[in-house]
């Protein structure tokens, strides 16, 4: 065989695993989703008679969400409802954008809390000094740049008693405000789920535990002899902290996607996102600076790697066809293979994040900027290693913790 057909040919082999890597991650995606509760479903069969509830909001300087979020909870049209919002040493104007609508609904108490212990993260402490306030029976914990469906909470409660658990959460829909959102959101998420599988989360046997702090529905009696939020008030994100202790208490516990009817506008700058999912990042890796590089290294196999391997493979093929070589039937249709193959790989890996995308309710178009966005939470991964091996403080609502890298 030609040694340049033979060395395309091998080219070749090595980039058909992109088209297979995307077609696993297809099948896998089909998958998942197929087995995920939506919280729509729910509203089939709403109980007649619903417990009281009470929403508590931590809001540490959210001038900017805290009035739409405020309205979108009291337009629910779920009855027995009031709302905390806890006020965590703000020093812009959220308590003067809330008080017009808490004025105008009884519902709606503002808290103010003007100080942390040293040995408590901030949102922590704040949605400690919520629940005590709270009257509910059961306990919603929420953040501050959410939007909620008025069928929202109904749809919940039905959902978490259906499944008989005793705290259920939520993937939100995220907003689409800023480039950042249209085009390297979609990746952060997946590399989430990819950490996290929504159906491990709410297997039986061998639950991987997840819960998204943006939505925390506990039954009031299951989160007091937790110990509520005292028993999470070293963890940076006390969602994966509830879950962790949830899964080793046998609480059973559970996750649904909103399909909508919760969104959120989580970060509103480009360094507001990095930051922000780099510490997402960090203690999803259980603060494991080995496990966040191999997150890296894996994204940039298959966004750069892969297709360098592909481009070659088909270069030599082409190469080898139009260069006037006399080539066996043998070696031709290898150097076609290689191009075919070279073609149909990133048409496969757009068709299934094209429908990844539309399922989790991205842009569609936006799919075109994968490479160069995976290549941006692959950085996002590395620097959060970084800053864990030389304790650079991770900044997170108005204070700095400088958190020690572990083995697990």
């Amino acid at each position: 065989m030609d040694p340049l057909v033979t060395v395309s040919t091998l080219l070749a082999i090595a980039s058909a695993g992109e088209c297979i890597v995307w077609m696993v991650f297809a099948f896998r995606s089909f998958r998942e989703w197929r087995a995920t509760p939506f919280l729509a479903d729910a509203l089939r069969n709403v109980p007649a008679e619903l417990p009281t509830m009470t929403v508590v909001i931590p809001a540490h300087n959210e001038q900017r969400v805290a009035a739409a979020c405020a309205r979108s909870v009291l337009a629910s049209d779920y009855p027995g409802l009031d709302v905390v919002f806890v006020l965590d040493r703000c020093t812009d104007g959220t308590r003067a954008a809330l008080e017009p609508i808490a004025a105008a609904d009884p519902r709606l108490r503002i808290v103010d809390n003007a100080s942390c212990p040293d040995d408590w993260a901030g949102k922590c402490n704040a949605a400690r000094v919520g629940a005590s306030h709270a009257r509910g029976e059961l306990l919603l914990f929420a953040d501050a740049d959410t939007r909620f469906d008025p069928q929202l909470l109904r749809a919940s409660v039905s959902m978490m008693r259906a499944r008989a658990v005793k705290m259920l959460s939520l993937f939100s829909a995220p907003t689409h405000d800023h480039w950042f959102e249209l085009l390297v959101q979609p990746v952060t998420s997946l590399m989430l789920l990819k950490r996290f599988p929504i159906s491990r989360i709410n297997a039986n046997r061998w639950r991987r535990p997840f819960a998204n702090g943006q939505f925390m529905l506990f039954d009031r009696a299951a989160y007091e002899a937790m110990g509520g939020h005292a028993a999470v008030k070293d963890d940076l994100l006390e969602d994966l902290g509830f879950a962790r202790r949830m899964r080793k208490a046998r609480i059973p516990q559970a996750v649904a996607v909103s399909g909508g009817m919760l969104r959120v506008s989580m970060y509103d700058s480009w360094k507001a996102f990095t930051t922000g999912w780099k510490r997402i990042y960090i203690e999803s890796c259980y603060r494991n600076p080995r496990r966040l590089r191999s997150e890296a290294r894996q994204i940039l196999a298959i966004v750069l790697v892969l297709p360098v391997l592909r481009t070659a493979s088909v270069v030599l093929a082409a190469v080898a066809l139009l260069d006037g070589r006399a080539l066996d039937e043998g070696a031709r249709a290898f150097a076609v293979g290689a191009i075919v193959v070279g073609v149909a790989a990133p048409l496969v890996r757009l068709l299934t994040l094209a429908g990844v995308y539309r399922v989790a309710q991205f842009p569609v178009w936006s799919a075109i900027f994968f490479p160069g966005a995976a290549i941006s939470v692959a950085g996002i991964f590395s620097e959060g290693a970084r800053d864990l091996a030389s304790r650079t403080p991770v900044r997170w609502g108005g204070r700095a913790y400088v958190l020690e890298p572990t083995d697990q």
